[in-house]
């Protein structure tokens, strides 16, 4: 399949329906052509993907999707598959009906779907129930056809979106396909991207249809995927003190772990020099286990003003805690205007005292955190993402990192990039402190806010993904050490 020019480009659902009616009324491409394309281009996927398969099922709905399944099950009668439908409804609407009589032309029948009844017997089973249209829990007949497909045990393919996923936002509020290819048409959809779309998407192609580039001209996307990106080779009269000095705040009783790989995250991404804050408890430990941390016991802010006036970018809440010491360098520390990386305890000491930053900030909260900042819940977060993280970096005057699958990074003017990387292997402590020591080592390093939340979270993911091909389950936070370096320098760490 030819790779997409806008493959990198994310576009709300309105976007891309006024993108489709451009298609058709701007550049005189008829609605049923589009969806002839779309069947085509489904067709081709099925067969790269599955080139054994003999039958399939094709399950369409009344609007535009079933359309492009009634055209799919068409072609691939007259490419010699086996094919047989099952739809929602009776009749369908516009293009959907030219589509479905098109089918019934060529010979097919369409067999309505009952509560109770048995699926075809299929090696594919094409889901083209609804689409884009759809934002709320599918109805309860429907959402028992989803999950017998489920429960079939045969690989789906869905058109477009898997049916029951909101296309915007990428939150599921019922019953939902889960694909194991989605083929999506004419643009990317960005709620296709995060939360739980992760789970549902499958592998994720795009085809444009043949569109031509003036299509896109003058549409801006809301949302743009990361790429993998790297900092440039340091000169060869490169000194430490030319890398930054960051300063890690945390490590409350009990906690040295969190700081720990914090600060050494610091140094794999890149610092020149790292320093640590933390109880006086765990010198010896940290000492005697990475050396190059400069490790300091702080007792308050007095003890951790000179610590700030030598150091260039702070990191602070892995481990930090939320009592009274906790409390009392966390002040000191942002009221110092010191460029910073706020996260862990850190967020959840600004959910109770907030304010907006007028240094360089970033902070990472996952939906838990994002939900005590803006004083909703973790359903409402994650029912929308991308409001949530703009919320969020609009109030607080900074960039944002709204952490999960698909993480989404936000700055106060509403831009958005979206993290394609990452594995469920990194759903385990430690992982959001790493993050915390590698952004703060990229401003130290001389990145702008927006720059270093970007590759800080694209180097984080990437490192997981490297580090799990050994497996998930049972990744450590420390396992993305070494690929962590070796991405930074644009090395292969094989």
């Amino acid at each position: 399949m030819p790779t997409p020019t806008h493959r990198h480009e994310l576009y709300t659902v309105a976007q891309v329906r006024a993108l489709d009616r451009h298609a058709i009324e701007g550049l005189g491409v008829p609605g049923f052509e589009l969806m002839r394309r779309a069947a085509w281009a489904a067709l081709s996927s099925l067969r790269r993907h599955w080139p054994q398969a003999r039958r399939i099922a094709v399950h369409c709905g009344p609007g535009n999707n079933g359309g492009d399944g009634f055209l799919l099950a068409t072609l691939a009668r007259e490419a010699g598959l086996h094919a047989e439908v099952l739809a929602l409804d009776e009749t369908s609407s516009g293009d959907a009906a030219l589509a479905r009589q098109a089918w019934k032309d060529a010979g097919g029948s369409v067999r309505i779907w009952r509560v109770g009844e048995a699926l075809p017997e299929a090696d594919v089973h094409v889901d083209a129930l609804y689409g884009t249209g759809l934002r709320r829990a599918p109805e309860p007949a429907t959402a028992v056809l989803i999950g017998a497909i489920g429960a079939s045990g045969a690989p789906v393919l869905a058109l477009d979106v898997p049916s029951g996923l909101d296309a915007d936002t990428g939150s599921v509020p019922g019953a939902a396909i889960r694909a194991d290819v989605t083929v999506s048409f004419i643009a990317a959809k960005r709620g296709l991207h995060t939360g739980h779309a992760a789970a549902h998407v499958g592998v994720l192609e795009l085809d444009v249809l043949g569109l031509p580039e003036s299509l896109w001209q003058g549409v801006s996307p809301d949302a743009r995927l990361l790429v993998a990106e790297q900092l440039p080779p340091r000169p060869r009269d490169a000194h430490k003190g030319m890398n930054g000095h960051v300063l890690a705040i945390g490590g409350e009783h009990g906690m040295a772990g969190a700081i720990r790989l914090c600060g050494e995250a610091a140094l794999r991404a890149g610092a020149g020099l790292v320093s640590v804050a933390t109880r006086a408890e765990h010198l010896f430990a940290l000492n005697a286990a990475r050396p190059e941390l400069m490790a300091h016991g702080v007792d308050g802010p007095q003890a951790l003003e000179p610590l700030l006036a030598r150091t260039s970018v702070l990191a602070v809440g892995p481990g930090l805690g939320q009592g009274a010491w906790s409390h009392a360098l966390w002040l000191t520390a942002l009221d110092s205007g010191k460029p910073l990386v706020l996260d862990a305890d850190g967020l959840n000491l600004l959910a109770r005292e907030p304010r907006r930053f007028t240094q360089p900030a970033v902070l990472t909260p996952h939906p838990g955190e994002a939900a005590r900042l803006l004083g909703s819940t973790v359903a409402e977060v994650e029912a929308d993402r991308f409001a949530a993280a703009r919320t969020l970096a609009d109030r607080q005057c900074a960039v944002v990192v709204l952490k999960g699958a698909g993480s989404l990074i936000a700055d106060p003017d509403g831009r958005l990039a979206v993290c394609p990387w990452g594995n469920p292997g990194m759903a385990s402590g430690g992982m959001g402190d790493l993050l915390t020591g590698i952004i703060a080592a990229l401003l130290a390093q001389g990145c702008e806010a927006w720059q270093a939340a970007c590759l800080g979270a694209a180097l984080h993911a990437r490192a997981g993904d490297r580090a799990a091909r050994h497996g998930e389950r049972g990744l450590l936070a420390s396992d993305l050490l070494a690929p962590l370096r070796a991405l930074g320098n644009g090395l292969d760490d094989d």
